[in-house]
C-alpha cells in the first residue's frame, strides 16, 4: 500500500510517498480503509521531532481519520468489517490503511461525509472539551477566541454559540472575520502580526478590553500563544477563565500578578489526555457534538482538499497559518 513517510526529521518538504506492507490488526484494534485525514497542527511537530509523542521512524503523519473497516483484531466486539468509521491513531493516517485502537473509534453518522468526518474530531473534541467542561461557559457570557478562523478556533466559535454565549472573533484578515462573524461570532477585530514590543503589547490588550467592553471576557480560547497570550489576558472578566490550548506563535510566560488581580483561572486544555483518562465523558462529548451536527449548528469548513501525495503541502500550509478552518487529505 502507498503512504506518505517521514524518514528523517524534517519540514513537510521531507515527507515521500512510497510503498509499506500492509499493515495487521492486533488485539483490540481495527484496520481502517482511509477515505480522509484531517490535517492538525501536531503533524507540523511530529515530524520535526517536536512532538511529545516520537513514533519510530518511518512513520507517517496523521492524526484523525475516517474510513472504512477492513479488518478488525481479536477481542474487538464494537465494530465490523464495512462499518463506517472516524478514528484517531494519533499518527500514521497519512496512508491508505492505518490501524487504531477500537476505544479511539467511532461509528459515523449516516449523514456525515467522509471528508467532513476527517476534519471533526480533533478540532470540535477540543472546543468542545474545553468550552464545556474546562471553561464552564454559560449562555449570555462573553467568550474571546483568538485565532478565530483556525481549525479549533472556528469550531469553538460555532460551539459557544451553540451554547448561547456572547462570541468575539479575534483573527489575522478580514476574510478570516467574514468567515466567524459567518459561523456565529456576534463581533470581532483584526489583530496585527507579531512579534509585539512592549507598546505593541499595550495596543493590543487595550483592542482587547474595548471590544470586549468593560466586563471584559468571561472565557478566553487561546490556541495561538505567543505575544497574544498575555494582551489577551488582560481583557479577562473577574473570575474568569484563561483556556491555555496551543502554542503556534510560540510559549507565552504569563505575569501571574494578572491572575490575582482578576480573580482569574488559567486552565490547560489537553483533549488528549482527556480521551484517554476520561473515555465516558469524552463518548458524551462526542454524542452531543454529533448531535449538534445533525441539527446543523456546527459543521467543518474544509478550506483546502489535496490528495495524498501532496500531503506534505497540506502540512506546509497550516504550518505558515493560511488555512481557513480545516485541511483534509484524500485518500483514493
Amino acid at each position: 500500500m502507498k503512504a506518505l513517510l517521514s524518514r528523517s526529521s524534517g519540514g513537510p518538504e521531507t515527507l515521500v510517498l512510497d510503498e509499506v506492507a500492509e499493515p495487521q490488526p492486533g488485539p483490540g484494534q481495527v484496520r481502517i480503509a482511509v477515505q480522509a485525514v484531517g490535517v492538525n497542527y501536531p503533524d507540523v511537530l511530529i515530524i520535526e521531532d517536536k512532538y511529545q509523542m516520537r513514533p519510530p521512524r518511518p512513520f507517517s503523519p496523521g492524526a484523525e481519520a475516517a474510513g472504512i473497516v477492513d479488518a478488525v483484531g481479536e477481542g474487538v466486539t464494537g465494530f465490523s468489517i464495512g462499518d463506517r468509521v472516524l478514528a484517531m491513531p494519533g499518527h500514521g493516517a497519512m496512508a491508505e490503511k492505518v490501524l487504531a485502537k477500537a476505544e479511539r473509534c467511532a461509528r459515523l453518522p449516516d449523514a456525515m461525509p467522509f471528508d467532513e468526518a476527517a476534519a471533526f474530531l480533533m478540532t470540535y473534541g477540543t472546543s468542545h472539551h474545553a468550552l464545556a467542561d474546562r471553561g464552564r461557559l454559560q449562555a449570555d457570557e462573553t467568550l474571546l477566541v483568538l485565532g478565530a478562523a483556525g481549525g479549533v478556533g472556528l469550531a469553538a466559535v460555532e460551539i459557544g454559540a451553540a451554547l448561547g454565549a456572547r462570541v468575539i472573533a479575534a483573527v489575522s484578515s478580514e476574510e478570516k472575520l467574514a468567515l466567524a462573524l459567518g459561523r456565529g461570532a456576534s463581533e470581532g477585530f483584526v489583530y496585527p502580526p507579531g512579534p509585539f514590543d512592549a507598546d505593541g503589547k499595550k495596543a493590543l490588550a487595550d483592542a482587547f478590553k474595548r471590544v470586549c467592553g468593560p466586563g471584559g471576557a468571561d472565557v478566553i480560547y487561546d490556541p495561538v500563544g505567543g505575544d497574544y497570550a498575555e494582551p489577551a489576558l488582560r481583557a479577562i472578566a473577574w473570575r474568569g477563565r484563561f483556556l491555555v490550548v496551543g502554542f503556534p506563535a510560540g510559549i507565552p510566560k504569563l505575569p501571574l500578578n494578572l491572575t490575582l488581580l482578576k480573580g482569574c483561572d488559567v486552565v490547560g486544555v489537553f483533549w488528549g489526555g482527556f480521551v484517554e483518562r476520561e473515555p465516558g465523558r469524552h463518548a458524551a462529548s462526542l454524542a452531543e457534538l454529533f448531535r449538534l451536527y445533525a441539527e446543523a449548528r456546527i459543521r467543518p469548513e474544509i478550506s483546502a482538499r489535496f490528495p495524498l501525495a501532496r500531503g506534505g503541502e497540506a502540512i506546509a500550509m497550516l504550518a505558515s497559518r493560511q488555512a481557513r478552518g480545516k485541511l483534509v487529505v484524500t485518500v483514493p
